[in-house]
């Protein structure tokens, strides 16, 4: 029986001129290369339709980014965008501050970084994968169902959600250097099921070309 694939990708980049954390905040759009980036992103997937891949199912997290980079997918595969609370970003208490490392200066902020390993300024990492892979749970046996043996969803999520979920798949610490993360700007990562049974995770860059020009922020 051939695998059931979730692809979690990560949304383009953001405007963002004043470099702000922006975590949950709303009405952070994609800037003109971040449009570019997810139409990238449905070349890959149309791509992958021609070679014999069933995409049937997309999901996307609320916020405006994710959804942004979700519409040229919907728009080339004729899908419609199923929303998902479980895949949203990570809360983090500098959400909506500029200039974060000074900020990590000032002794106010130094109790919440007591602990990097949960972390202790936000949501905890093991919270973000117990959402996430319930999320892609679901995804996986909503594409079963339309496609059969051998779908595949979409899931366009956040940088540190999809981070931890894949350090998690591939039974590695969860606590990390956040600018050694391997989940840029609409890149894929595809979680490979046999059936429940998680099989395996690929990794790739369908824009790496536009990375370069592009800013990025690490996140939570």
């Amino acid at each position: 029986m051939p695998p059931t694939t979730v692809h979690l990708l990560r949304h383009g980049e953001v405007h963002n001129p004043d470099r702000v954390l922006y975590g949950r905040l709303p009405e952070f759009h994609l800037s003109e290369l971040g449009r570019q980036m997810a139409q990238r992103a449905a070349e890959y997937f149309t791509e992958r339709v021609r070679n014999g891949a069933n995409i049937c199912y997309l999901v996307s997290s609320p916020l405006t980014r994710a959804q942004e980079t979700a519409e040229p997918t919907a728009a080339a595969l004729k899908l419609e965008i199923v929303t998902d609370e479980r895949i949203i970003e990570a809360e983090n208490r500098f959400e909506g501050l500029s200039d974060v490392k000074r900020h990590l200066r000032d002794p106010r902020h130094w109790m919440y970084l007591r602990n990097p390993m949960r972390p202790s300024w936000g949501e905890a990492y093991t919270a973000q994968v117990l959402r996430v892979m319930a999320a892609a749970e679901d995804a996986r046996k909503a594409a079963e169902e339309r496609g059969g043996p051998g779908a595949e969803a979409v899931m366009v999520s956040h940088q540190l959600p999809i981070w931890v979920t894949r350090l998690a798949a591939e039974s590695r610490r969860l606590w990390h250097d956040p600018r050694r993360r391997q989940c840029t700007l609409a890149s894929v990562t595809s979680l490979k099921f046999d059936g429940e049974h998680l099989a395996g995770v690929d990794y790739c860059e369908p824009s790496a070309d536009l990375l370069p020009g592009a800013a990025n922020i690490p996140g939570a």
